[in-house]
């Protein structure tokens, strides 16, 4: 994965939301992610409303189905997350 990736990805998202998130809030969040979480839809589910509520920008019923059966589609490969960020990104 791109070393820049993250630090570029949440400068991207800060500009498109209008918010501050701080790296440090992210890394916070990021512990509590087990290897599991993105196998339990219960607990994605949960992780999808926690970055939410970080940011402070809704998010649809509809946006959740379709960031789970998008984590499903490709698994828990690092590149393919990277993939799947920048996909949302473009939303």
């Amino acid at each position: 994965m791109n070393r820049n990736f993250p630090k570029n990805a949440l400068n991207a998202i800060n500009k498109k939301t209008g918010k501050n998130i701080t790296e440090g809030a992210v890394k916070k969040l990021a512990s509590t992610v087990k290897p599991g979480t993105l196998q339990s839809e219960a607990q994605l589910r949960q992780l999808i409303k926690q970055v939410s509520a970080m940011a402070k920008v809704p998010v649809s019923e509809d946006t959740i189905k379709d960031i789970i059966g998008a984590v499903k589609k490709t698994g828990t490969n690092p590149s393919s997350l990277e993939s799947l960020v920048k996909m949302m990104m473009k939303k």
